[in-house]
Formats: C-alpha cells, structure tokens, sequence
C-alpha cells in the first residue's frame, strides 16, 4: 500500500535550525548527530563551541574538528525538494559572476570543425584535480549481448570511477573518442529514454535509481579513479563494441546498479 507524507511532516528533519531553510551542504555533528547547513554551522561556531540544538559541548578548543559533510541528508533532501539542486548551482553560478571571480566551467560542445566536439588535447591539464576532492561513482561498462554484434570486440577495462558532477557528454565525448564516432552518432539512453546531456551523475541517480540496495562486488580489484575533464585513457574501448551497458552504483548509499545503454546510429544515415 502506497503512503503518501506532506512535506510539512517532514520540514523538521530536513530544514537548518540556524537559517530555517533546506539544508545546503548538510553537515553533522559528531557528538549529538545534529544536523545543520556547513556555513550556518561554520559561522555559528566562530563564536560557540556548543551545539545550537542541544547545547552539547563539541570540542574545548576547535569544535570544527568534529563536523562531517552528511552526503547521505544532502542527496535525501535534494529529493524530496524539486530544483533545490539546481537552484543552489544556480546561486554560485551568480556569485561568482557578480564578483568577476574565476571559476572552472566545462568546455562548450563544439569547437571550430571538430564533429565531436572540444578535442581531448585541448583540455586544461592545469586544473586536472578540480573534481579531486568530490564524491565519486563507480561505474561498469559492459558489452550488450545480441546476436548482431555477437563476436565483437569485448570491452579490456570496464570498471571506471568519477566525479558525481560528471555529466552524461562528458560519457559521450569519451565513447565517441574511443570508437572513433561522431558526437552526434552516440546517444545514451535509461529505459529508452534519451538522457539530457547536462545531467549529471548525481541527478541520473537521485531522478532513477534511488533507495536501491544490493551492488554487485567485482574480484578484479578496485575500478581506476579519473576526473572529468581529462585524459580518457581510462575506457578501454575498441571500435565496433556497440551497443554497451553502463552500470552506475553510487557509493554514499550503495544501492544496486543502474544500467544505461550506449545506442550507436548508423554512420550510413
């Protein structure tokens, strides 16, 4: 039987008592397990070495030591609150721009006569670690069985990992340079439907796949890590393997994988 619960029950679990919005970088206390926003509790503790809700006293002298980033609120909260997320990326996004301030943007699709878009050697290796310090996905790539493309080639390293702000063309500029294919060739679908070029990892899981338990183990060791922009050294792709599978099991919460189909059209179009 399916519950339905108003948001108005749920407010108390999910809204900062410092600033009485949603949270925003949710952030735990570790001695109480008190939630709040990570600047709210910054600032809060400039002045206090207490907890706002509780009074619990969090260190004697640097109460910032026992604050932890609580990505599992974060995500529930960006769930349960249509375009919270997207309105928060919106808000950087304008400050930064009001104060003239730098900041790392993902290159445009297409670049002078390149059909798939900015090439790999243009990249900025400079600002390689930008997404170092982010949550991370892991994912599988595997090769789709069909009698059409039975006796392909089989994908060499399948097990990958990257940014959860990676996005689905960041995948599709990586395919397209390994099989050697046109941006436009490739399409990457969930349950047939087409998937926006802007979502990110993150939205892909939150949007499908959430509250799903069960990852598979692979006995192979762990996936290598990148982070996207980069080299693309890590998908080991050989022209002809077409269609694959994308498996998405995203860490914080484990839940099982999510698959995505690579769709290759046909060059003759």
């Amino acid at each position: 039987e399916e519950v339905k619960v108003k948001m108005k029950e749920l407010n108390e679990h999910i809204v900062c008592c410092l600033c009485a919005g949603y949270f925003i970088d949710a952030t735990t206390i570790t001695e109480c397990l008190h939630t709040f926003c990570k600047s709210c509790i910054v600032k809060y503790l400039q002045t206090s070495k207490y907890c706002p809700m509780c009074n619990t006293k969090i260190h004697e002298t640097q109460p910032l030591l026992n604050l932890k980033l609580d990505r599992v609120m974060q995500d529930i909260v960006y769930k349960l609150v249509p375009g919270l997320q997207e309105s928060e990326e919106k808000r950087i996004r304008e400050f930064y721009q009001s104060r003239g301030l730098d900041r790392v943007t993902q290159p445009s699709n297409t670049v002078g006569g390149d059909p798939m878009g900015l090439p790999y050697s243009t990249f900025d290796h400079s600002r390689a670690h930008y997404f170092r310090y982010d949550e991370h996905v892991s994912l599988c790539l595997e090769k789709q069985s069909s009698s059409k493309d039975k006796g392909k080639a089989v994908l060499q390293q399948k097990y990958v990992r990257c940014s959860v702000r990676a996005q689905i063309r960041h995948l599709r500029r990586v395919l397209c340079h390994r099989l050697g294919l046109p941006l436009q060739h490739v399409q990457i679908l969930f349950n047939n439907e087409a998937l926006p070029d802007h979502m990110t990892m993150k939205q892909l899981w939150l949007s499908r796949w959430f509250g799903k338990v069960g990852v598979p183990h692979t006995p192979h060791g762990p996936p290598p890590g990148i982070g996207l922009p980069g080299t693309p050294s890590w998908l080991g792709v050989r022209r002809g393997v077409v269609p694959v599978t994308l498996t998405l099991p995203f860490l914080a919460l484990q839940p099982a994988p999510l698959l995505l189909h690579y769709s290759i059209k046909d060059k003759r179009r």
